[in-house]
């Protein structure tokens, strides 16, 4: 009975968007076989839906492979080329179906007014992945089709991600909404790094027992994302989960799409040759080899699998997230073309740009732990760099003592604009110097990458459970506010492979509630009393060698006390005036408060004074002048 009823809330929803949305479409023109679906206004999803050849996901003539739709939307200065995608029936989320004749292009658009849009629809051997295009033969049906259709203002607030605009690497080491203006610290989780290993995602199997449920997520399921469920009320669990790291003020979690060689094995877009058990039993064995090449269709994508992580997606832009799209980890690196970026590498990132690039606040991750030469990484990413329409930031991750890989790949030698590091120390105690390194290395280049910590400490406890530390001292000291005072935008929280709720059996996220808040202290600092993106780490202005600094020189400086420290000396130089002393509590978050110094003159080296309590404890000083 609640599945049904459920079922008909579903419909009622998509059929009132669907009156809402009528008065835009009439503001559209559109060729016959064309239709326009989504809230025709800035930030929103906005997908042209095209009748063109029947097909399947097992055709002769491959739709993915030998079929390639673009279309370019233009208003004004502003052009776009966007890749699409095969959808089968054109609701394979809901269906299953694996054929059909409906063909998509998802688009965002950053402007209001008219957009004019051109289709480009090829077929022939291998185009989807062709360097040149112009000499395909046309594949007919909407090939050469144009149209209109105008767009409004946007009507968003709050975390929804359509209210602050896409997210976009600047030049400079913090993102930057284009909406808002803003600029993003991104506070959440890296595990467990098989999030997408769902038992309500189709064809997904059950390696070493790892597929979740995210059962104890039920309770977190809000009402509004009803019209994110498919097949009933799948997808439940895993959009309370979701909601429940919005409620903690997290704002990221990151998801591998490809493992089938990984520590984990379940999650790949593919389709599989034999049945899901006997691929289960092949991957269950620690020994298997070569299932890439002998158990996948390698060129041959799951349709509905794809359209409910899609699912998934939009939800979590409505709460705010950062989508972290890790797409291959060390054991799959050199699995596509045997390591050589070619046919398999190309496609598998073209359907992950098509579907999901729309996204407004995410980065495409080329590998966790990549150790690929440097030449087959720089070819991959200058591949997603070119065909991803908005050009979203574009990472990579190495092993925590192969950072030396980074060298190779700052600065002009690639098209990357950041890293995501990874570190190793069980106190956390390297993350700092770690992400000082590399500000300083590719600020030198003139590129300055946008620096995250997207999986500190030691690999096999790494951020324990509150049960196994309720404080969490060394995580929030030297990794959560190590990282943010040396200028990186961001942590996301590894699990550990050996701690219960861990990088690949996790199920709860609040195995680590206690430590959300402390995450959530971090961050309304940062956004509420820092110009952060004006800031430079400046750790040499203080007289001790345990503080951190962050300043603005002559304006505002925040500096982190590590417990036991109790107060140190600032250096202000030749600026004249007063500035202000306020301090911050990072173990309980709260007002600022005044110390036993609430003034300073400057005039040189001066001290700060005492934190208000408990002067053994953590505490950050705020020094701003008046």
């Amino acid at each position: 009975m609640c599945s049904h009823i459920t079922t008909m809330i579903k419909r009622i929803l998509k059929s009132l968007i669907f009156f809402v949305c009528i008065p835009m479409l009439f503001a559209c023109k559109a060729d016959p076989g064309i239709s326009i679906e989504g809230e025709l206004k800035k930030w929103h999803r906005v997908t042209l839906v095209f009748e063109g050849p029947e097909s399947s996901e097992m055709a002769d003539n491959n739709p993915f492979l030998n079929y390639r739709l673009d279309v370019t939307f233009t208003n004004g200065q502003e052009k776009f080329v966007v890749p699409g995608f095969y959808a089968a029936d054109g609701d394979a989320a809901e269906t299953g179906a694996d054929s059909g004749n409906k063909w998509m292009v998802r688009f965002t658009p950053d402007q209001t007014g008219a957009w004019q849009y051109q289709v480009s629809f090829k077929q022939g051997e291998n185009v989807a992945i062709a360097g040149e295009v112009s000499p395909a033969e046309s594949a007919g049906y909407m090939d050469g089709a144009s149209g209109t259709f105008s767009i409004t203002e946007n009507d968003k607030t709050g975390i929804d991600n359509r209210a602050q605009g896409r997210l976009d690497y600047v030049g400079e080491p913090y993102l930057k909404y284009q909406e808002s203006g803003k600029y993003f610290i991104k506070v959440g989780v890296d595990a467990p790094e098989n999030l997408f290993a769902y038992q309500d995602f189709d064809a997904t199997p059950n390696v070493f027992d790892f597929r979740k449920q995210w059962a104890p997520h039920n309770q977190d399921f809000e009402t509004a994302a009803t019209p994110f469920l498919w097949q009933g009320e799948k997808g439940k669990n895993l959009l309370g989960a979701i909601n429940y790291l919005a409620s903690e003020e997290l704002n990221v979690f990151s998801f591998l799409t490809f493992n089938i060689d990984g520590d984990d094995r379940n999650v790949f877009p593919y389709l599989l040759k034999v049945p899901a058990s006997q691929y289960e039993s092949y991957a269950n064995e620690k020994d298997y080899k070569n299932a890439w090449d002998s158990l996948f269709h390698r060129t041959r994508f799951d349709v509905s699998k794809l359209e409910q992580w899609e699912r998934i997606l939009d939800y979590a832009e409505t709460k705010g997230m950062f989508l972290h799209f890790k797409t291959h980890e060390t054991e799959t690196d050199h699995l596509m073309d045997h390591g050589v970026f070619g046919i398999e590498g190309k496609l598998y990132y073209r359907e992950l740009i098509a579907r999901f690039s729309h996204h407004l606040s995410m980065n495409w991750n080329l590998g966790e732990e990549n150790n690929q030469p440097i030449g087959e990484v720089v070819k991959a990413a200058n591949y997603v760099y070119q065909l991803d329409p908005y050009q979203h930031h574009l990472v990579i991750h190495a092993f925590p003592n192969e950072d030396y890989r980074y060298a190779e790949l700052i600065g002009d030698q690639s098209p990357l604009t950041g890293a995501s590091l990874q570190l190793s120390h069980e106190e956390f105690i390297d993350v700092h110097p770690r992400v000082l390194k590399w500000r300083q290395k590719s600020d030198s280049t003139g590129k300055r990458w946008a620096l995250a910590v997207d999986e500190p400490g030691k690999a096999q406890i790494a951020l324990l459970p509150d049960d196994e530390d309720p404080e969490h001292n060394d995580a929030r000291a030297n990794a959560l506010w190590g990282t943010l005072m040396a200028g990186g935008y961001g942590v996301e929280w590894y699990f550990g492979y050996a701690s219960p709720n861990s990088d690949l059996t996790c199920q709860d996220f609040r195995s680590r509630d206690l430590f959300w808040d402390q995450n959530r202290h971090a961050r309304r600092f940062f956004e509420r009393h820092l110009p952060f993106w004006e800031m430079e780490p400046a750790d040499q202005l203080t007289a001790d060698t345990l503080s951190f600094c962050l300043a603005k020189e002559g304006e505002v400086y925040a500096i982190f006390l590590p417990a036991g420290l109790q107060t140190t000396t600032l250096d202000l130089g030749e600026h004249d005036g007063k500035f202000s002393v306020q301090w911050f509590d990072p173990r309980n978050g709260g007002d600022l408060v005044s110390g036993t110094l609430p003034l300073l003159e400057a005039k040189g080296a001066v001290p700060v004074g005492l934190p208000p309590a408990e002067e053994d404890k953590d505490w950050v000083v705020l020094v701003s002048k008046q």
